[in-house]
């Protein structure tokens, strides 16, 4: 048995686009450059840190940056669909005695309204959330004691190079995937214990994990 815990935005939910037109649409109330679709594969090879220093906006304004960033996300959570596989995958993971959970810089309330419209809502022992770009390591500390988790068999799934950061702060294991936000190659070169291109590989590597 495993405890693992997923990232949502682009690990579990396919929402680049949403969470891209999202960004735009507070571009110009929060000084930064709208991203061009075109320009938009540029920025997969970009750490969170990279982004923030060429996007200009201070750390000061970040917060009330991610908070508006929450509510954008809530009006459009009935567009978003599960990345394809993931929900099968999911429900193995769950039938084979895997306790899962999700922390996340989203919303509880928008993960939870997902959960519920694609009927997943079952499968996750938990929903942890933190409006926080840097600090996701405190958040699954947090869930850690909270929920009373072994880091020994604790392993984080995400699709950004911050989660990789976010596990090595903690010690546990991480899974890195590449459907998501950051591409496999800046991935790569963070040094996940384990890089993943498709859902259904979830399931071996959790066998050797």
């Amino acid at each position: 048995m495993k405890e693992i815990i997923f990232d949502f935005d682009g690990t579990i939910a396919d929402s680049f686009d949403v969470v891209l037109t999202a960004s735009n649409r507070l571009a110009t109330e929060f000084g930064y450059p709208a991203v061009r679709p075109e320009d938009a594969k540029q920025l997969q090879n970009l750490t969170s840190r990279e982004i923030l220093r060429r996007s200009g906006v201070s750390l000061l304004k970040l917060p009330f940056l991610l908070r508006r960033l929450r509510l954008e996300l809530n009006r459009e959570i009935c567009r978003l669909e599960p990345i394809p596989g993931i929900k099968e995958v999911l429900q193995d993971l769950k039938q084979a005695g895997n306790q899962l959970g999700i922390v996340t810089s989203n919303s509880q309330e928008n993960v939870i309204a997902f959960l519920n419209a694609q009927n997943m809502n079952d499968l996750f022992g938990f929903v942890g959330s933190g409006l926080t770009l840097f600090g996701k390591d405190r958040i699954i500390r947090r869930i850690l004691r909270q929920q009373n988790l072994d880091p020994a068999i604790a392993i984080y799934v995400g699709d950004e190079t911050r989660d990789i950061e976010a596990a090595r702060k903690i010690g546990i294991r991480v899974i890195s995937v590449s459907w998501g936000f950051n591409s496999s190659e800046i991935l790569a070169a963070h040094r996940p214990d384990f890089l993943i291109d498709h859902p259904a590989e979830l399931l071996e590597v959790m066998m050797r994990a």
